[in-house]
């Protein structure tokens, strides 16, 4: 059974599972689908086109699957999807998609912190901490496990790697590519991110790999010729061909 709060307003179109409990003065428009088990503290607006898992939980003044602030938008029929047990705090802003992808989606297990924004047609993995007042603008991608400090901001198109510490109060218009520190200004690869690997459980011979391969990629004036090398050198590490992949398919360009 849902406990719903006698001010808050639910629309009669909006699919509920089992389990909810929705505080006073939270609106749910229609077009929603919630799963079970999920909580929503006063003053949370769910928005129309939102696609909520299991356990997650809304904290006071979250907005979530807003209209895009796209200019391009037109009113076409996008959503906003977010996966289970992520928590989602006070003041977040996630919009729905555009046509571009037509969808916004959150993964698992995710601290959204608060006053953060994420725009249109972003695709944040799972177990990433964002910090309060970072913003991500249209369509960045996020991979797992990564950590984003407060105050930080992403241009869009932008691609950030897993397992990354971004420095807070940075910027960037360029991709992040996995397992690094990124920071200053203008922001730039700081080294590994060898505490938080072995916090994840990464053995040291990977670690020594990925920390070579960058060596290596970033020794070169032409950074293909360094994938190539790195590649060369560990061609049964995963990880190693994950940074090479990131790097090769890389839209904007990674941070040197």
């Amino acid at each position: 059974m849902n406990q719903i709060h006698p001010l808050a307003v639910v629309d009669p179109e909006a699919k509920l599972g089992d389990g909810n409990i929705i505080g006073p003065f939270c609106v749910i428009d229609k077009n929603v689908i919630i799963g079970d088990n999920n909580k929503f503290l006063n003053s949370v607006t769910i928005h129309y086109g939102a696609r909520i898992g299991n356990g997650n939980e809304f904290f006071p003044g979250a907005s979530i699957s807003t209209k895009p602030q796209d200019l391009k938008f037109k009113g076409e029929d996008t959503t906003c999807e977010i996966g289970d047990n992520n928590s989602i705090r006070e003041n977040v802003t996630i919009s729905r998609g555009t046509a571009s992808k037509g969808k916004t989606v959150i993964g698992n297990g995710n601290l959204l912190m608060e006053n953060m924004h994420v725009a249109h047609d972003c695709v944040i993995g799972n177990g990433c901490i964002i910090g309060n007042s970072t913003k991500f603008a249209g369509e960045v991608i996020v991979d797992d496990y990564a950590i984003i400090s407060a105050t930080c901001l992403f241009h869009q198109f932008c691609h950030v790697g897993s397992y990354i510490m971004f420095q807070g109060g940075t910027r960037t218009s360029q991709d992040i590519p996995p397992y690094v520190i990124a920071g200053k200004e203008p922001v730039r690869y700081a080294g590994v991110n060898l505490i938080g690997l072995r916090r994840r459980g990464f053995p040291n011979d990977v670690i020594d790999a990925i920390h070579n391969a960058y060596r290596i990629i970033y020794s070169h004036g032409v950074i293909k010729d360094g994938v190539a090398e790195a590649r060369a050198v560990y061609p049964n590490v995963k990880e190693v061909e994950y940074i090479c992949s990131f790097i090769e398919n890389s839209k904007r360009g990674v941070i040197r």
